[in-house]
């Protein structure tokens, strides 16, 4: 009996669509964490609609027919995509086999009655999805074989980084074996460098290669004069000792290249190379300049400028260095610009409140100015209303109380100068 397999199949789609499906989602290896269910059934759709397309009695028996370039090509492109995404050959060879066994269940149950057509169909279907299913291995392959060949060249790129140490030295760390493949990169990103930054000496780190054989020390030796023809001066650093008796035993000649034990040996030759000289600087146990705030002599006042917020041992050194100098200079006035402050806190408004009573004992007035409103709301809150020390909206007031209050004093029959 002849059957016509396209029309039956095209009369069966939906059952069909719906056999491979179940299939596929019903498989234990199925991957929901990279690819969608919804996803899925696109695919599954395009492919199935693509090959009842192209499917008939004719081209059954013949997979490199043009009545299935379609088919091939939603395969490759799956096939690749998939490979990208981290499917495994098994899961999607399940997609295309999946398809040839709901097809062939649907055929024994429509033809069941007709052995010999059935298995003439069945065998026709069979051969023709295994190749396929060889079409699809084949294109992930090469899929798999992009992904590994770009992720290699991305771990070379990382693992042969050309760093700036200094104005005109470079430094290559080699990490791993070093083979030809991966010399080309080295000289190449470490020449490209070389031109780009003008720089005139080039270390070569070989702390990380575990092993240096004749084959490592050849590349070596071509990174080396690869270098020199650029016009720079090349450093290996990183020998070990058991490196060292290696390339001895070897008989390899590396007297023509300078070799340091360590990345930090070369780049002390490499300054002397540059007639540089890096010096330590041991930082003494003393006072610096910010554990004092400055004071300024103004005639017969003392102006402070708080710039930073006061620590505790900061504010009392300014206590200490005040009282100090209004008993050395016999100053007759204190100015705190305090402007630049933020916040107070108690420990504060009370280092200000008794500036000014010892000020004012050694007799000398004190006022403080610049007091932000924040400040200012701040001291009242804490119950700090900083008696004996008077305050100014700005410098040039705080000055202007000053001269005033001072002049009246030096003046008896003169009024005096109400307190701002």
């Amino acid at each position: 009996m002849k059957i016509d397999i396209s029309k039956l199949l095209k009369k069966k789609r939906k059952e069909i669509y719906e056999a491979w499906i179940h299939n596929q989602l019903q498989d234990e290896t199925t991957r929901e964490d990279l690819i969608a269910n919804e996803e899925i059934r696109e695919q599954s759709n395009e492919l199935l609609d693509a090959f009842l397309q192209a499917v008939s009695s004719s081209n059954l028996s013949d997979h490199t027919s043009s009545d299935f370039e379609a088919v091939q090509d939603i395969l490759a492109g799956l096939s690749i995509s998939r490979a990208k995404q981290g499917f495994s050959p098994r899961e999607t060879g399940i997609f295309v086999f999946g398809l040839k066994d709901a097809l062939i269940h649907v055929v024994q149950q429509e033809i069941k009655n007709d052995p010999a057509t059935l298995f003439e169909l069945t065998l026709k279907l069979t051969r023709l999805f295994d190749r396929f299913g060889i079409t699809t291995f084949e294109t992930f392959i090469r899929g798999r074989e992009e992904v590994i060949l770009r992720q290699t060249d991305e771990i070379t790129e990382i693992s042969t980084p050309v760093i700036r140490v200094w104005d005109g030295i470079l430094a290559l760390p080699i990490i791993g074996t070093l083979d030809s493949a991966r010399t080309q990169v080295v000289m190449e990103n470490l020449l490209q460098e070389i031109v780009e930054s003008g720089s005139t000496i080039a270390i070569l780190d070989i702390s990380g290669v575990p092993t240096v054989d004749s084959l490592v020390a050849q590349h070596l030796i071509k990174t080396v004069a690869a270098t020199r023809l650029m016009g720079a001066e090349c450093i290996i650093s990183g020998i070990r000792p058991e490196i060292a008796q290696t390339i001895v035993h070897l008989g390899i000649d590396l007297s023509k290249i300078v070799t340091k034990a360590t990345l930090a040996s070369a780049l002390k030759y490499s300054f002397s190379l540059m007639q540089l000289e890096v010096k330590k600087w041991l930082k003494k146990k003393s006072f610096s300049s910010m554990d004092r705030i400055p004071i300024l002599r103004m005639g017969q006042f003392l102006l402070v400028t708080i710039q930073i917020d006061l620590y505790d041992r900061l504010a009392l050194n300014l206590e200490t260095d005040l009282v100090q100098m209004v008993s050395k200079t016999g100053a007759k006035g204190v100015l705190i610009d305090i402007s630049a402050l933020t916040i107070v806190d108690s420990f504060m408004g009370r280092i200000l409140g008794n500036i000014g009573s010892m000020a004012k004992i050694m007799d000398a007035e004190t006022v403080v100015v610049g007091m932000q409103p924040a400040v200012a709301i701040t001291l009242i809150e804490l119950g700090l209303e900083l008696q004996g020390v008077s305050t100014a909206l700005n410098v040039e007031r705080g000055m202007k109380y000053l001269q005033e209050k001072i002049g009246s004093q030096d003046e008896p029959e003169a009024d005096e100068t109400s307190t701002e």
